[in-house]
């Protein structure tokens, strides 16, 4: 699994996709996958890289890394990629920005901002 999913640049390294299988960001059929999985023609692969959801059917298999162009013809997207939008009102972009002459946070300003991504 964490090798076709490297050379269908999936993912940047095949590092990455291994980390990504083992901790349940690769699913095939709503189940997580191992990175020694194989991969079967026709599986539609879903893999969370970030906030962002790929979904991938397989055409053909592979043992090395193609090049971008020729990556069509051994998978396909079956839906745009997905971006997950921001769960709490305070990462959106606009309660992220501080007001006109409020200047640089404060200490416990800091602290806050600290908490909130403790949480995540």
């Amino acid at each position: 699994m964490d090798k076709w999913l490297w050379a269908v640049r999936v993912f940047k390294s095949r590092t990455l996709a291994t980390q990504a299988c083992r901790s349940g960001k690769v699913r095939i059929k709503g189940q997580s996958v191992k990175p020694s999985y194989n991969v079967q023609i026709n599986e539609v692969i879903e893999a969370r890289i970030g906030r962002c959801l790929r979904t991938v059917k397989v055409l053909a298999l592979l043992d090395r890394r193609v090049g971008a162009k020729l990556v069509e013809d051994y998978s396909q997207e079956v839906l745009p990629p997905v971006i997950a939008k921001p769960t709490d009102a305070f990462l959106s972009p606009s309660r992220n920005d501080r007001e006109p002459g409020k200047g640089r946070p404060t200490k416990r300003d800091r602290r806050d901002i600290d908490r909130l991504f403790k949480q995540f």
